[in-house]
């Protein structure tokens, strides 16, 4: 009887599955609502009669039965990368033309997909159940969103024909809302008084992030597969098989994914779906060109950032005609003034524009831009809307005024300083003047908020609940004046401001004590220190492990480390010899601030060692083969220098290790290496 239940159980399971698949990922249902209802009012029946039976990859068991506090983060086990874009067909060939550069006479294919308008999300399955998600955050650590993911019923719980599948299998995909779930939600919304959301996108990165999975369901969020991070066995050689066999798992993946023989065929495709883009039920904004084997793809390897075999083709830009109600000048972490335009507002790409970047004042001058001017407006790839044309027929002579450069900071009114230095046009020898205006205030309460908010900030010190209004009020009241003094915090000085609950200021202070011990890349991210980024944080602080250690290196030793040129160099070393920026880092210290260090190298056989791989490798991917790099000392690099200790090379390895030959470089096969860090 017992054996008899089991199965009726399990049976239930897997025609449910089958019915969600054939709902969510092939729109192709067999079952009316009140059947599928039925079914499912069956199973929880049973399971509720029988709760030793229950198991994770239920249907019953999706969502979760109660809020969580806050999300985790999750560290990605391969970097989710961005890509770059292009804007127009010759763009595209000038890709193509790169890429066959670097393959020589090797033949090649493009797959090109549909560029969804969502947000990117790593799934891991082990044994084939799906144990995490995880949001792409920086690109190598992500919020943990497993149990919202659970609610999304095109994301399988568990995998079809699991024994076949790796034991480990991290799957990238975008997660979106369709068309009509917006429409639906934004209509409920307004019927209980609720803002709506301004696009689609917006509407899944909120649901996605909500506390309560139980509301996350209610939101009809779908999702599209689109490439694999981590596995531990192959899945094919090629992007387009890869995607094949994710089918054949119950993983969705979008149908109108085409191989494309040539560039010539890519531009084909994406000029169509630029015409037919609104047929769809949800929101496109490009098309994304990956080469299709992996060998190739190994081959082209990756920038610090992106891919250099993969390319995304960008439709459009959308204008919008809007009058310049008037300009204003905000002042930046580093003091440079920028003028904004505050336009009438205007819908534009699916939301509602307000503000609009005017760059700098060298370009209010090539514009002759002015307030009251009706103007053109556009994104093209940037999320900030950009003015791109005045029109000038339309203006008005008595009312309008050429925008002055500013002769004080609109925060602290202290003087202005005017730089005025010749930049190269781009694409042209020709040199053109670029002013920058600066506040000479170094203690004006507009730099200081910028730099707390950028400290602050998700990229830097991910340290959450720290808005715009809360770190003015902070800053006006005089209770914050540098980054240590945001752990001189307590609950007696928060509670009391605007806005702010006993429970807000809890939460406040928990996440400043929880950042005290954030990596050491995130603290030195955090400091703002001039040209130094994530990358480049992320590389100090793998090179010297603690912060007493890059505070005390000299700029020959800076200039020595990969990556890091003269100008980065001066900056690090300047930062760390001004008394102010040393005595705040002690001040940080006092409070309690030690960043967590990179995890030991696994051994130190490659200690020192700059080292460049080329070619196509049978027993690593690039990834994998720049980790162990990595984990046993060493360093990568993508060209071959004077700097460069070693070259690995793989099957038809071309330019690199002929230079590698040239300089006298060691070379060393596949093998030869795997030999090299196994000895330690």
């Amino acid at each position: 009887m017992a054996e008899d239940i089991k199965n009726k159980i399990e049976g239930l399971r897997e025609e449910i599955r089958r019915h969600d698949h054939l709902y969510y990922v092939l729109s192709s249902p067999k079952l009316t609502d009140q059947q599928y209802d039925k079914l499912y009012a069956e199973l929880k029946k049973l399971e509720e009669a029988n709760p030793d039976l229950i198991t994770p990859d239920s249907p019953t068991q999706r969502v979760s039965g109660k809020p969580v506090e806050g999300f985790g983060n999750i560290r990605h086990a391969a970097a989710m990368l961005s890509i770059d874009n292009t804007y127009n067909a010759d763009e595209l060939r000038d890709f193509d033309g790169r890429v066959k550069k670097a393959l020589g006479d090797a033949p090649y294919k493009y797959v090109v997909e549909l560029k969804i308008d969502g947000l990117a999300i790593s799934l891991r399955y082990e044994k084939g159940l799906l144990v995490q998600a995880a949001t792409r955050g920086d690109g190598q650590t992500g919020d943990d969103v497993t149990s919202n993911a659970r609610t999304i019923k095109a994301i399988p719980l568990s995998l079809m024909d699991a024994a076949s599948a790796p034991e480990i299998l991290e799957v990238r995909g975008e997660i979106y809302m369709p068309k009509k779930s917006f429409a639906d939600l934004n209509k409920h919304r307004g019927e209980t008084g609720e803002p709506p959301f301004a696009n689609p996108r917006n509407a899944a990165a909120g649901s996605l992030k909500l506390l309560d999975a139980r509301v996350t369901a209610t939101r009809n969020l779908a999702f599209f597969a689109y490439s694999i991070g981590q596995a531990s066995a192959p899945l094919s050689d090629s992007h387009y098989k890869t995607l094949n066999a994710l089918k054949e798992h119950n993983l969705p993946v979008n149908g109108n994914t085409k191989q494309a023989k040539d560039i010539e065929q890519v531009i084909k495709i994406c000029k169509n779906w630029e015409k037919k883009k609104e047929t769809l039920g949800y929101q496109i904004d490009g098309m994304v060109v990956k080469v299709d084997g992996f060998s190739e793809q190994d081959i082209l390897g990756t920038t610090g950032r992106a891919p250099k075999w993969c390319i995304s083709y960008k439709f459009p830009a959308e204008q919008a005609e809007t009058i310049v109600e008037s300009i204003e000048v905000q002042v930046g972490k580093t003091g440079i003034l920028t003028p904004v335009a505050n336009l009438k507002p205007v819908k534009l790409a699916g939301t509602t524009v307000k503000r609009a970047s005017l760059h700098n004042f060298d370009q209010i001058k090539r514009l002759d831009l002015r307030e009251l001017d009706t103007v053109i407006i556009e994104k093209a790839g940037e999320i900030i809307p950009q003015v791109i044309e005045v029109k000038k027929k339309e203006r008005s002579l008595f009312e309008s005024k050429p925008v002055e450069i500013p002769t004080n900071c609109p925060s602290c009114d202290s003087p202005t300083v005017v730089t005025v230095n010749k930049r190269k046009k781009t694409g042209a020898d020709e040199e053109i003047d670029f002013t920058t205006v600066w506040c000479s205030n170094p203690n004006c309460n507009s730099i200081l908020k910028e730099r707390i908010a950028y400290f602050v900030g998700r990229g830097q010190m991910d340290i959450e609940n720290f808005g715009p209004a809360l770190i003015d009020q902070l800053v006006d009241k005089g209770l914050v004046k540098n980054f240590a003094d945001l752990y001189s915090l307590d609950l007696f000085k928060i509670a009391p401001l605007e806005r702010m609950a006993a429970k807000s200021a809890e939460n406040i202070i928990a996440a400043l004590e929880k950042s005290k011990t954030q990596d050491l890349w995130r603290l030195i991210t955090g400091l703002g220190i001039l040209n130094v980024g994530g990358q480049t944080a992320e590389i100090l602080a793998d090179e010297f492990m603690s912060l007493e250690n890059l505070m005390a290196a000299s700029v020959e030793k800076l200039e020595s480390i990969d990556q890091v040129g003269p100008i980065i160099a001066r900056s690090i070393y300047d930062y760390f010899r001004d008394p102010e920026n040393i005595a705040i880092i002690e001040q940080m210290r006092k409070a309690g601030v030690h960043p967590t260090p990179p995890v030991e190298k696994r051994s130190a056989v490659l200690a020192g060692k700059t080292i460049v791989v080329t070619g196509t490798l049978e027993s690593f991917t690039r990834t994998e083969i720049q980790q162990a790099i990595k984990d046993n000392g060493g360093k990568t690099s993508s060209s071959v220098s004077k700097k460069t200790d070693m070259v690995v090379v793989g099957a038809n390895a071309g330019s690199k290790a002929e230079k590698a030959h040239k300089l006298g470089i060691e070379i060393i096969s596949e093998e030869e290496f795997s030999e090299l860090i196994a000895s330690d």
